[in-house]
């Protein structure tokens, strides 16, 4: 097997990526001898953030002198990068003998495991051989039936925050997707909830008091002398000063806040991490295609919000780095988002608009996306591709001295 087999096999068409229930991965898992049982895990489960929170609480754990995995989704560029040891994405020669190891296995399997279920059985097993000391675990959708729920005895669970998003799996009101987040939360072990939904904290309280979980909620009150520019963000949390952060958005701050108030509770329970570390790894931390600086002539910003309250964040940032000097959009969305929501969003911070057609099954036509932004009152320009919609804003910014946002889908960033 090489490397194009490999992923030919875990992207094979006769998989289900979707399918909700714990029963096969525990299967799996079973067979390949309990990797989950081995490793000391902090679960993230949330709408949005938990990418962004997980990528910060590693390198944090990392600097703190841990060997850490980190298991996310969806990847961005390159497939391995899901699953990465102390910031190193797992290598090519690594996965391929992982899978060809673990792929008899799943195949002898009546009910077969579903695409997303043998990553996640693949990621733990290479955690285990990797000896990891504690590994983050970031939920690829809700967090009840997810596959990462296949652990039992987190360290910590953390939701991030609680919106309506894939509400046809996860159900149409908050109050049914926070029950499915809280699904994380593990008798006796401790739960982090850093949404301010009210309705959604009503959810994650019962559900600890229910499993005698201690609850904790960032307190975004904390955040002090909080500075904010394109070189990042500094502040004061609590008993922590001075803190940097390279990652950009205006979101960005109160998801290190949730970082900082994670390591104080993991501090609690006997994992050390010093001051220092704090700052090293928040400083160090990295995470693609979340208000990130593509290039700077002309400015080029890529954010890949794509349902209403991640563009809502997005335009959030938009304003308050720009102010109000209306930027230049290039966006692609999936049909499933609610596409109209978002428009209204971006027309009062964006002026002109070039739409593309997404690389998915499920993407919103450029033509028909424009006529949703037109509607909405942005200028807009369909564009037959990728590579097209980003030559044209990118000139047209330029010409005009406009920024320009690259918002949207992760499938338009892996195609940059």
């Amino acid at each position: 097997m090489n490397y194009s087999e490999c992923l030919a096999y875990i992207h094979g068409v006769n998989w289900c990526f979707c399918k909700p229930g714990l029963a096969r991965i525990d299967k799996l898992c079973e067979l390949i001898g309990r990797p989950e049982r081995d490793l000391k895990c902090i679960h993230v489960a949330g709408t949005n953030g938990k990418g962004s929170f997980s990528s910060m609480l590693a390198s944090v754990l990392c600097e703190a002198g841990y060997t850490v995995g980190l298991y996310t989704s969806p990847y961005v560029k390159v497939f391995n990068e899901q699953i990465r040891v102390n910031g190193e994405s797992i290598g090519d020669s690594e996965l391929i003998e992982l899978t060809e190891w673990i792929r008899p296995i799943a195949d002898s399997m009546q009910d077969k495991p579903t695409e997303f279920e043998l990553i996640t059985a693949l990621a733990l097993a290479y955690f285990r051989q990797k000896r990891c000391d504690i590994v983050v675990l970031e939920a690829g959708m809700g967090g009840r039936l997810d596959s990462t729920n296949v652990i039992q005895e987190p360290l910590l669970s953390v939701i991030t925050g609680v919106a309506l998003d894939h509400t046809a799996f996860l159900g149409d009101t908050v109050e049914k997707i926070a029950a499915e987040k809280a699904g994380i939360i593990k008798t006796g072990r401790p739960v982090l909830f850093g949404g301010t939904d009210k309705t959604a904290e009503k959810v994650i309280r019962e559900c600890a008091k229910e499993k005698g979980a201690e609850l904790t909620l960032t307190d975004y009150s904390a955040i002090k002398e909080l500075r904010m520019s394109l070189d990042g963000s500094r502040f004061d949390f609590g008993e922590h000063k001075d803190i940097h952060i390279s990652l950009l958005g205006s979101y960005q701050p109160r998801n290190a806040a949730s970082v900082l108030t994670a390591v104080d509770i993991l501090r609690k329970a006997g994992v050390a991490v010093s001051e220092q570390a704090i700052k090293d790894g928040l400083r160090k931390a990295k995470w693609p295609a979340r208000f990130e600086i593509l290039c700077k002539e002309p400015l080029v910003i890529f954010d890949g919000a794509h349902n209403p309250q991640g563009i809502a964040a997005a335009v959030e940032s938009i304003k308050l780095y720009f102010g109000d000097k209306k930027v230049y959009v290039m966006t692609g969305v999936l049909r499933d988002k609610d596409y109209t929501v978002i428009a209204k969003s971006l027309a009062s911070v964006a002026s002109k608009a070039f739409t593309l057609t997404p690389d998915n099954p499920r993407a919103l036509l450029a033509t028909e996306y424009a006529e949703v932004l037109r509607g909405a009152g942005i200028e807009a320009f369909a564009c037959n591709s990728i590579s097209e919609a980003l030559e044209k804003a990118k000139n047209a910014a330029k010409a005009d001295g406009v920024p320009l946002l690259c918002l949207g889908s992760l499938y338009v960033y892996a195609s940059l």
